[in-house]
């Protein structure tokens, strides 16, 4: 692959007579997923990230260089797509989101996937809770084919606690007894996949979300439970998870909207459950267990 700049196409790329999808956010924890399954479905598919270095794609994916703030290389990335995959940089500057899919109009996309997420448009999430309404409104006053993707808190977020369950700390609960309908992220990429190829989810907002309601506490149980070792979770305060952000060098304007939204979930307002999973795909959601159990070496 030539990392200097966008990348050639891998073995076998030209030889795909399917139309071409485009995914931003190629790096990120469901665009990565999304690469993969359009990949293994036979699709060509353009990856576009800041760091192709990052990228460990399947044959057969082009790789190309690009990055928001370049439209340059953003136009670049778009030009030959039917359909696309939008993952916006997330935070309080909505200009990007709404840049890209200005362009992918523009370049003749015919079919856009916005990632968002749950509880966007409410009030009570606080300032995170309107990140994401520019890029959707946007979305829904163009001409092109839309689907709207707003997914719980994703099951891999617990990664982060991986460095103190090796080291028997207690992982930090930021969300005491708030329950929520935790999504294991292949269900939210295979979502999208079929967003992209069917014509039918054209119009659509699915809220994707877990089969059941959990708390932080019980996904530390799972964990014990998988891990065969005791998982102690550590229920912070208000001061203390603001520490916590700060600790992670997290900046103050998302800081504010993460504060907020781990106080909605607290209050148990992110506790919901919708059958949306099921309804696209056909199955059941997956569970929490069933992401620990496909997951666990990355907790040993």
């Amino acid at each position: 692959m030539n990392r200097a700049g966008i990348s050639k196409s891998r073995a076998g790329a030209s030889r795909h007579a399917v139309p071409m999808i485009l995914v931003t956010g190629a790096t990120g924890t469901i665009g990565s997923e999304v690469v993969r399954q359009l990949a293994a479905r036979g699709e060509k598919v353009r990856a576009l990230t800041r760091d192709p270095s990052r990228l460990d794609t399947p044959p057969g994916v082009e790789v190309v260089r690009g990055d928001f703030l370049d439209p340059e290389s953003v136009d670049s990335a778009l030009a030959g797509a039917k359909a696309a995959f939008l993952v916006a940089v997330l935070g309080p500057d909505t200009r990007p989101d709404v840049d890209l899919i200005s362009r992918a109009r523009a370049a003749g996309v015919s079919r856009l996937v916005k990632l968002s997420a749950i509880g966007t448009g409410d009030p009570e999430v606080g300032p995170g809770g309107t990140w994401h309404v520019p890029g959707e409104e946007a979305l829904r006053a163009g001409g092109a084919d839309w689907t709207v993707l707003r997914p719980s808190t994703f099951a891999s977020n617990t990664l982060s606690w991986a460095d103190p369950i090796r080291s028997g700390e207690p992982v930090p609960n930021l969300t005491g007894d708030g329950r929520q309908g935790v999504v294991d992220p292949r269900d939210v990429a295979e979502v999208a996949v079929a967003a992209l190829l069917d014509p039918r989810h054209a119009g659509r907002t699915y809220t994707l979300t877990g089969p059941e309601p959990i708390t932080a506490p019980d996904q530390a149980t799972v964990l014990a439970d998988v891990l065969g070792r005791p998982v102690r979770s550590l229920d912070l305060t208000a001061d203390q998870v603001r520490s916590h952000l700060q600790g992670s060098g997290m900046p103050e304007p998302y800081m504010r909207g993460v504060l907020a939204g781990t106080s909605y979930v607290r209050a148990g307002r992110n506790d919901v459950i919708t059958d949306d999973v099921r309804q696209v795909l056909g199955r059941r959601a997956r569970t929490y267990r069933e992401w620990a159990e496909d997951h666990r070496e990355a907790f040993r």
